[in-house]
């Protein structure tokens, strides 16, 4: 299968095509795959350590596979690849097995695709390798590695270049910034690992304190998940190659984040102020994306703001 690379830029919409989505029961990949699913023929392959296959459509297919795995249902057209071990701790804990499901798992799944005549990968990075920053990141500026989950991602962009220059496949690594959705989607099945506004919402709907780490000033650059599967739509619609952000270029202080869904449910929980159990010298304190690379590309922007985002997690406690 496979269909020949589009310039970039060049939109066209994707309509019928068949689609892999790895890590595709997981948070991000479901939402990817129901949205997908309604024009296309869609795959979602995972090995259910975080996600759950009740996250997904009927007329998404399901296929329980480790992206280590041979065999991998790779005769697509495009690939987008999701599947990680997405959290500081999980690295720290086994950074072999990390290595392994977020690199070797990367080119294991890329390189079947593309001995199946797939041309188009679109693949989860991350905004951490930018480090602690309170000004929007460009993709352009110099990157940092401080974790094991951020080496498995800049390893992945590595192996795209390869995969681009040596194959000339399109290659698009997303970087995301702190994605969300709520307990009321496919975030609960990830618990602690879930997004912190789900887990503060969730604390506070019913009525336990949110625990923040140090003296809750950090900040993070939220952006809903319908925005991020846009996004990533729109990067094979365009045929896109590279890096690029996607992110919504402002950030709110965890604090804030817990005023903010307070004034939602109507409640007066206050936090918890908690010793930081990751590094100071390696944590990321704050991101802010500057998506004018994507923007000028695509035309994507995100479409929901904070307020609407916070009213949207919020609503299943209502």
């Amino acid at each position: 299968m496979g269909t020949p690379k589009r310039p970039s830029g060049d939109a066209v919409r994707m309509n019928g095509s068949r689609v892999l989505v790895t890590g595709g029961a997981g948070f991000v990949g479901s939402n990817l795959a129901n949205a997908l699913a309604d024009d296309n023929d869609v795959v979602a392959v995972d090995d259910c350590y975080l996600g759950t296959p009740d996250n997904l459509d009927d007329d998404v297919e399901f296929v329980e596979a480790s992206v280590l795995e041979d065999d991998l249902p790779t005769d697509v057209d495009v690939v987008f690849h999701l599947a990680a071990l997405s959290s500081y701790a999980m690295h720290e804990d086994e950074p072999t097995r990390g290595a392994r499901v977020n690199v070797e798992g990367f080119v294991n799944t890329v390189d079947q695709a593309r001995q199946d005549g797939c041309e188009t990968v679109v693949y989860a990075s991350t905004s951490s390798i930018y480090g602690s920053r309170t000004e929007p990141s460009p993709e352009d500026m110099a990157v940092t590695v401080n974790t094991g989950y951020e080496a498995s991602k800049l390893a992945r962009e590595r192996y795209a270049e390869y995969f681009g220059n040596h194959y000339d496949m399109a290659m698009a690594g997303m970087r995301f910034f702190s994605v969300y959705q709520g307990y009321g989607g496919a975030e609960e099945h990830k618990g602690e690992y879930a997004n912190v506004i789900a887990q503060f919402a969730d604390d506070v709907a019913n009525g336990r304190s949110p625990e923040l780490y140090g003296d809750g000033t950090q900040t993070r650059d939220f952006t809903h998940v319908d925005d991020i599967v846009r996004g990533l739509e729109l990067a094979v619609d365009h045929c896109l190659e590279g890096v690029y952000n996607l992110g919504t270029g402002e950030a709110y202080d965890f604090e804030t984040v817990v005023e903010m869904i307070n004034d939602e449910l109507g409640t007066d929980v206050e936090p918890t102020y908690v010793e930081n159990p990751i590094p100071e010298s390696v944590y990321v304190h704050d991101t802010c994306a500057d998506p004018t690379k994507m923007r000028e590309a695509t035309g994507w922007e995100p479409e929901i703001g904070f307020r609407e985002g916070i009213e949207r997690v919020c609503a299943p406690y209502r």
